[in-house]
């Protein structure tokens, strides 16, 4: 009798090319009601590894742990474990998950930015249709926060601001080598009126928090863009942009370690906004998931529209359940914004330019009540929305509109 052969499913070979790459770390969230000892316990019984405790917020870049080292992070109830060579470290994590003190155990990714390049001779549009033009409000005393490659401070848009920064890069500056970052923040903060060259910044008198989580080559282990989020979340501001992220599968839900922080914002008065990711390709009916973090349900996930308000071709939908939704889309094709020296600007495509227009935008929402902060300012961003005539899946509540007068 001839043995049945079992084949395993058909995997997409589009989703199967854009696996996440691995830094060869663990992360392991603790849940919200267990204690630090406890989880110390948890971690040093089934790893066999003694255990340092830090404060995440405090950091300045979270400190290289040596082979075999774990480094738990109190305030956010994180530890990232690193294993010894050659250790077999799956097996202990699998059943460490098990415990009921341990909400996640998974592999640490790396994280990337999220843009398509493209130049053409179109300017911006953006700022025409996110209403940021008729708007009465520029983001005055509102902080924005752009996580990404930094910002290149020489920039003559930028030059003379105050503008906070912080890397956690080690070995890098806050200069912006990649250009991405730059291109982020002129969208969400740029000037309002530049010599020879068009508005592009959507809340151009918010004060700008840059923190460089993403490295010269556009990428980032995740404990150091987790870094820069709390560091965000304890310079109180108001609004965090995250235009990067990591694609996921089809089915494969969002993780509980970016649920929590995202909440954690919330509750601290901020809205963390992240690109929804430029993994999908329309044109031949191939639509991914959106990437993470931006599916976990607490953080806004950002799709991204061309300037007839069709998704863009890249753009990710929300086909998975449980947070994997679009809340939200900007414009995210031909965007025109700053670009470090000595090019200064450039038009960019990506979920990643769509990103701070949203958040430009909630800076707007921000300034205009004082009381729209966390949960309250990210309902006026989904009740202001406008509808678009599309599959909710591929474009949330619809295109995120600034707000045009004061409220009386």
């Amino acid at each position: 009798m001839t043995p049945q052969m079992l084949t395993a499913p058909k995997a997409d070979p589009l989703l199967d090319a854009m696996r996440p790459r691995l830094t060869g770390s663990w992360l392991v969230s603790l849940e919200e009601d267990a204690s630090i000892g406890s989880g110390v316990d948890a971690l040093r019984q089934y790893t066999g590894t003694d255990v340092s405790v830090a404060v995440m917020s405090e950091l300045q870049m979270v400190p290289p742990a040596p082979d075999g080292g774990i480094i738990l992070f109190e305030d956010i109830k994180l530890a990232v474990v690193v294993p010894r060579k050659r250790q077999q470290i799956a097996a202990a994590m699998a059943e460490l998950g098990q415990r009921d003190e341990i909400a996640e155990a998974r592999p640490e990714f790396y994280l990337f930015g999220l843009q398509e390049f493209r130049d053409t001779a179109e300017a911006t549009w953006g700022i025409g249709a996110t209403h940021a033009l008729q708007s009465a409000f520029t983001g005055k005393g509102i902080k924005i926060a752009i996580l990404d490659t930094g910002i290149d401070l020489a920039h003559p848009d930028f030059v003379g601001r105050p503008i906070v920064t912080r890397s956690f890069v080690a070995g890098e500056t806050i200069d912006d080598v990649q250009g991405h970052g730059t291109h982020c923040a002129g969208t969400a903060a740029g000037k309002s009126r530049m010599a020879g060259t068009p508005r592009y910044g959507v809340a151009p008198d918010a004060e700008l928090y840059i923190g460089k989580v993403l490295n010269n080559s556009g990428f980032a282990a995740e404990s150091d863009i987790i870094a820069g989020i709390s560091w965000a979340i304890n310079q109180q501001c108001a609004v965090i942009s995250l235009s990067l992220g990591s694609p996921v599968r089809q089915g494969e839900s969002y993780s509980r370690i970016y649920e929590r922080i995202g909440r954690i914002a919330l509750d601290s008065g901020s809205l963390v906004c992240a690109a929804a990711g430029n993994d999908s390709n329309r044109t031949f009916g191939a639509i991914a998931p959106v990437s993470s973090p931006a599916n976990a349900p607490s953080i806004v996930a950002v799709g991204a529209v061309d300037a007839l308000y069709q998704p863009a071709s890249f753009s990710n939908g929300g086909i998975n359940p449980d947070g994997g939704e679009i809340d939200l889309v900007a414009p995210g094709v031909g965007i025109f914004s700053s670009s470090p020296s000595p090019r200064l600007y450039r038009i960019m495509d990506g979920s990643s330019m769509a990103c701070p227009h949203v958040a430009g935008v909630a800076a707007l929402w921000a300034e205009s009540d004082a009381s729209m902060r966390g949960r309250a300012l990210l309902e006026a961003l989904r009740n202001n929305a406008r509808p678009l005539p599309h599959n909710r899946r591929d474009v949330g509540v619809g295109l995120v509109t600034a707000p045009s007068n004061p409220v009386s």
